[in-house]
């Protein structure tokens, strides 16, 4: 049973494909295939059971999975702490779709600029799936919103961003001088489905308001949702690190009036794992970057 076996075979059962797997790894898909093959002789059992392209865990593959996963991680974390330096190295990084592609790129880019010989590989996924991997020593860091617990885990918050409406240019709250999330009682949602937590965010605060919103239509990206409100299906409200330029005019974001929503961003990691120098300058950086800069709000 040899590393590089265990982390193929790790790679298939989160991909439930060779081919995906060997896509991921780098190898082609007779290579992956043979390592498998290799390891199941050497276990005198099968781990996966072939369903056409897909394939399952076995109960022996199952146990192996959850044995592979410590192992991996025992053999990285000691990789870690023996070189050490605090510039070489890899982290993983997950955040959530409504953070990952606003708010990463340019905390990368300045992590890059202090430590150009690190390599960090991020993630996009929703809060549940960041944490089981968190967890389970799959991923470095977590970057998230709140809310989000899993007890063994630590977690630093960043910072609060305020969430806008954005409508479209001839809705008739456009122009008005003052909108209070009252007024939105009648107006109809576009909102990201359930995985989302920003939905939960916006659900709640309404709540808190003594109202349920109504939904017109659940989708999977931000950049989707401002395009339908933008096409007059309702409005919603956005993170303001995803306010998009708008050189159509098509959209307006504007603050609420009175009580303000806002979601609260944080980072999560295992205390349990050897935190190397590396990650800790990453988490320093997280820290550091605070809110995004300043974003030119359509008017």
């Amino acid at each position: 049973m040899e590393i590089q076996q265990l982390r193929m075979f790790l790679k298939v059962a989160e991909r439930g494909s060779f081919t995906a797997a060997a896509r991921d790894c780098g190898v082609s898909q007779p290579a992956i295939s043979q390592q498998v093959a290799r390891l199941e002789a050497s276990l005198g059992r099968p781990l996966f059971e072939r369903q056409g392209r897909q394939v399952a865990l076995t109960e022996a593959g199952e146990l192996l999975r959850r044995r592979a996963l410590q192992i991996v991680s025992l053999v990285e974390d000691t990789a870690r702490l023996l070189c050490d330096d605090g510039e070489t190295g890899k982290i993983v990084v997950s955040a959530i779709p409504t953070i990952a592609p606003y708010f990463m790129p340019g905390l990368l880019e300045a992590f890059h600029e202090e430590h150009p010989q690190a390599r960090v590989e991020v993630n996009e996924e929703v809060t549940e799936a960041i944490l089981r991997r968190c967890a389970l020593g799959e991923i470095d860091v977590g970057v998230l919103a709140l809310p989000a617990s899993r007890g063994y885990l630590r977690f630093e918050n960043l910072f609060e961003e305020e969430l806008l409406l954005v409508t479209s240019a001839d809705h008739p709250m456009a122009d008005r001088d003052r909108v209070e999330l009252e007024d939105l009682r009648e107006q109809p949602f576009v909102l990201l489905d359930e995985a989302h937590c920003l939905s939960d965010d916006i659900r709640g605060f309404c709540r808190r308001k003594l109202f349920q919103p109504v939904s017109t239509g659940r989708v999977s990206q931000l950049a989707t949702v401002q395009e339908l409100v933008a096409m007059g299906f309702g409005v919603s409200l956005i993170p303001e690190m995803a306010v998009r330029p708008d050189p159509s005019g098509r959209l307006r974001y504007r603050s609420l009036d009175g009580e303000k929503p806002t979601r609260t961003i944080t980072a999560c990691w295992n205390p349990d794992r050897y935190q190397s120098r590396l990650m800790l300058r990453f988490l320093e950086t997280l820290k550091e970057a605070g809110r995004p800069g300043p974003v030119a709000r359509a008017t």
